[in-house]
C-alpha cells in the first residue's frame, strides 16, 4: 500500500480505518459479506484499465483478447453454477440488471406486478422514487397479515384484475422460502413474463438450499455479493431465446464499457461458489440464522413471519419501546452492525421503522458457529432491552471485540497497512 500512502494519505487512512471497522465489528447486515483476498486481487488489477465495449469476439475496441477470456470464463461458470441457458455478467448492479430486463420486454406505461417495498420488496421493483416506479404502471402485492408470508391469493387476484405484462418475484427483506412455481402458474394464467430477483438468496440457490427460480422464470436477476460472496455487481440469467434481446439492452441499451476488473472478480467468486465447501458454507449461514432466530424468540422478541428459512431475521420492536433507527445506532455502539428495516404494516416512516434486519452471511464467512451466534444474539437482546445502559454497551463492545479477535479477518492486509505507517515513524 506504499503507493497509495505516498500519493493520497487521506484516502489511505480512510481505507485503513474501514478495514479496522470491518475486522473489529460484527457485520450483520443481511446484504453484506466479505470477499476473499483472491476476489479483491482480481478487482484491484490491471483489468480496470481496459475498455471492452461489446461482447467476447465482438468488441468495439482492439486489444480485448484477454478480456474475452475473462468474460467467457465468468459466463461459463455462472451457467454451470445455476444450470442456466444464458448469462450476462456485465450489469454494474442488481438494479441495472432489473432495468435491462424491463427495457427488453416493456414499454413505458406497461404494468408490472411486484412485491411492495413496505412488505419486503426492493426499490427497483417499482417504488415511486425509483426509475421503475416512474416509468411503469406498478401494482404491488404483499404478505398476509396473519402469516406475514406472501399472499398468493392476492397475487393471483391482482394478476387477473390488472393483467400485468411482467410479474416480479423476489425481495430484499423476506425471511421465508419463495415458491417460484406458484408465481409461474399465475404468470402463465395471465400471459405475463416472470422475472425473479434472487439477489439476496443467490448463494443459497447456488448451493441447492433454496429452490431455484431458473426452471420457472423467463428472467432471473441478481447481485453478485450478499450470500454469493462476490464483488459488488449484477448479472442476468435467461432462456437462450432472450439472449440477443438482453445483451442489446445491457450494451448499448443502458451501459457503455463493462467493468472488466469487476467481471474478473465475479469469475473468481463463481469459481469459489462451484467448490464443494461453498455448499457447507451456505448450510452454515442458514443454521446460524435459525440459531439467531431461536435465541431472540427465547428472549421475548417477536420475529416477522415467526422465524426464518434463509439468511436473515426480521425483528419487530414495536413492543420494546425502541425504534429500528435507535436499535441500529445503539447496536453499532456495541460493535454489531445491523440495519433498521420496515416490518409489514409498519406504523413508522421508512427513515425510522419499527424493526431491524439481521443477517448471518458475513459472520459465517468469519467462521462463527451456532454457539457463537447464540452468544451474540443474547448480547443483541441485552442491548435492545436496556439501550440506555452505557456500562452494558461498553461491556458488550469488549466481548464483541474478543469474538472478532477469535475469528480474525483480512489479517495480512491490515498488517501491510500498519507496516506502511511504521515506516513513517
Amino acid at each position: 500500500m506504499q503507493y497509495l500512502y505516498e500519493t493520497d494519505r487521506e484516502i489511505f487512512r480512510a481505507l485503513k480505518a474501514e478495514i479496522e471497522r470491518q475486522t473489529g465489528q460484527l457485520e450483520m447486515i443481511a446484504s453484506e459479506n466479505f470477499v476473499s483476498e483472491a476476489v479483491m486481487e482480481a478487482e484491484g488489477s490491471a483489468f480496470m484499465n481496459k475498455y471492452a465495449e461489446g461482447y467476447p469476439g465482438r468488441r468495439y475496441y482492439g486489444g480485448c483478447e484477454n478480456m474475452d477470456v475473462v468474460e467467457r470464463l465468468a459466463v461459463e461458470r455462472l451457467n454451470m453454477l445455476f444450470g442456466s441457458e444464458f448469462a450476462n455478467v456485465q450489469p454494474h448492479s442488481g438494479s441495472q440488471a432489473n432495468m435491462a430486463v424491463y427495457f427488453a420486454i416493456l414499454n413505458p406505461g406497461d404494468t408490472i406486478l411486484s412485491m411492495s417495498l413496505a412488505h419486503g420488496g426492493h426499490l427497483s421493483h417499482g417504488a415511486r422514487v425509483s426509475f421503475s416506479g416512474r416509468l411503469f404502471n406498478v401494482v404491488h402485492y404483499g404478505v398476509s397479515k396473519d402469516t406475514e408470508q406472501i399472499d398468493f391469493d392476492e397475487v393471483g387476484a391482482k394478476a387477473l384484475k390488472h393483467r400485468p405484462r411482467l410479474i416480479v418475484a423476489g425481495a430484499s427483506a423476506y425471511p421465508r422460502t419463495i415458491n417460484f412455481e406458484e408465481f409461474k402458474m399465475i404468470a402463465d394464467e395471465v400471459g405475463a413474463y416472470l422475472m425473479v430477483d434472487m439477489a439476496h438468496i443467490a448463494g443459497l440457490v447456488a448451493a441447492g438450499i433454496h429452490p431455484s427460480p431458473v426452471p420457472f422464470a423467463d428472467f432471473v436477476t441478481s447481485t453478485t455479493h450478499k450470500t454469493l460472496r462476490g464483488p459488488r455487481g449484477g448479472f442476468i440469467l435467461a432462456k437462450e431465446q432472450y439472449a440477443r434481446l438482453i445483451n442489446s439492452q445491457i450494451f448499448p441499451g443502458i451501459q457503455g464499457g463493462p467493468l472488466m476488473h469487476v467481471i474478473a472478480a465475479k469469475a473468481v467468486a463463481f469459481k469459489e461458489a462451484l467448490a464443494a465447501e461453498f455448499k457447507t458454507y451456505q448450510q452454515n449461514i442458514v443454521k446460524n440464522a435459525r440459531q439467531l432466530a431461536t435465541t431472540l424468540k427465547d428472549r421475548g422478541f417477536r420475529l416477522v413471519s415467526g422465524g426464518t428459512d434463509n439468511h436473515m431475521v426480521l425483528v419487530d420492536l414495536t413492543d420494546k419501546k425502541i425504534t429500528g433507527k435507535e436499535a441500529e445506532e445503539v447496536l453499532e455502539m456495541a460493535g454489531i452492525t445491523v440495519n433498521k428495516n420496515a416490518i409489514p404494516f409498519d406504523p413508522q416512516p421508512p427513515t425510522v421503522t419499527s424493526g431491524i434486519r439481521i443477517g448471518t452471511p458475513a459472520i459465517t464467512t468469519r467462521g462463527l458457529t451456532e454457539k457463537d451466534v447464540e452468544e451474540v444474539a443474547n448480547y443483541i437482546a441485552d442491548i435492545l432491552l436496556d439501550p440506555s445502559n452505557d456500562s452494558l454497551i461498553r461491556d458488550v463492545r469488549l466481548k464483541i471485540k474478543a469474538i472478532c479477535d477469535r475469528y480474525p479477518l483480512y489479517t495480512e492486509r491490515l498488517e501491510r497497512y500498519n507496516a506502511v505507517l511504521q515506516r513513517e515513524k
